[in-house]
């Protein structure tokens, strides 16, 4: 931080603060002065086991962790914490939920030791107009955001916070909501969605484990519509995803997987570049094809 850019912000520091040292008006002066935003993101998470496998998915989010500025917080609304009404965590140390079942001992061990913040907790409370949230001490972190999580901040040294998607609104609901989150983004906070564009889990192809990215003609379809949409802006369509018709309907059978998508599509100002990364099928009815917003 430059002299004039220092001294800006040190005039808005309370008279207590005159008694700190250099480097601690430093910290909090870089606390204060986030004015670009900071990027958002739809990750595809894909199965629990990319938390201790190595793979071409970890290692773009090991390269995305370390190539965007550090987050003061991560706030992920992710498909596995459904609630009704809406909820985000708020005790000063989230547990690891292993929230699946059938996977190797190995798994089940990953702990992901970051800490909460009931003080952020509460900065998001206030931020949402649209509605009324609630405050969680129960929840935790489940693999929607530890498993990307533990490859972003190998360290654990980023506070992260969940947001519920409450199953019993609808699109538009979630869309609105995530408007409100559009503040944060200048106070150092990266929002991440975590869920998979196309996931249909009845209709998984197991016998094409050998085949990479293979993926049914209709998952393929809508991951192609999916992505024109998103760089034409056309929000509409993609909020009202219940009119893409059969594929549609195999692509989304159920909306959890899909509505993070739209908290990270809400949040997209004006002159915020678009890009996708691991943008790939598996086995046959699924995709992890992500989508990053406000990052070159």
């Amino acid at each position: 931080m430059n002299r004039k850019d220092f001294i800006k912000v040190a005039s808005l520091l309370p008279l207590s603060a005159l008694s700190m040292n250099l480097s601690d008006l430093n910290k909090i002066a870089s606390n204060l002065a986030h004015s670009k935003p900071m990027p958002v993101m739809f990750m595809g998470h894909g199965s629990p086991m990319n938390a201790i496998e190595e793979n071409e998915f970890v290692k773009k989010w090991r390269s995305i962790g370390q190539k965007i500025p550090k987050p003061q917080m991560v706030l992920c609304v992710s498909a596995h914490w459904e609630t009704k009404g809406t909820f985000v965590t708020a005790m000063e140390k989230p547990r690891t939920i292993h929230d699946f079942g059938g996977f190797p001992k190995a798994l089940f061990d990953v702990q992901y030791p970051a800490t909460g913040s009931p003080t952020y907790a509460k900065e998001v409370q206030h931020s949402i107009k649209s509605t009324s949230i609630d405050l969680d001490e129960k929840w935790g972190l489940d693999h929607g955001t530890w498993s990307i999580m533990k490859h972003l901040y190998p360290n654990a040294d980023v506070p992260v916070l969940q947001l519920s998607i409450d199953y019993t609104k609808p699109a538009t609901y979630h869309y609105a909501l995530a408007k409100d989150l559009a503040s944060l983004r200048h106070k150092g906070v990266l929002i991440i969605g975590s869920g998979n564009m196309v996931h249909n889990l009845g209709m998984v192809a197991w016998d094409k484990m050998n085949e990479p990215e293979f993926g049914f003609d209709w998952a393929i379809e809508m991951n192609t519509n999916f992505k024109k949409l998103i760089l034409d802006g056309n929000h509409d369509a993609l909020i009202h995803y219940e009119n893409f018709g059969l594929a549609g309907r195999k692509a989304i059978p159920s909306p959890e997987h899909y509505i993070p998508l739209l908290y990270a599509l809400a949040l997209k100002e004006k002159n915020d570049p678009i890009s996708f990364f691991n943008d790939k099928a598996l086995l046959g009815s699924l995709t992890m094809t992500s989508v990053m917003i406000g990052a070159e």
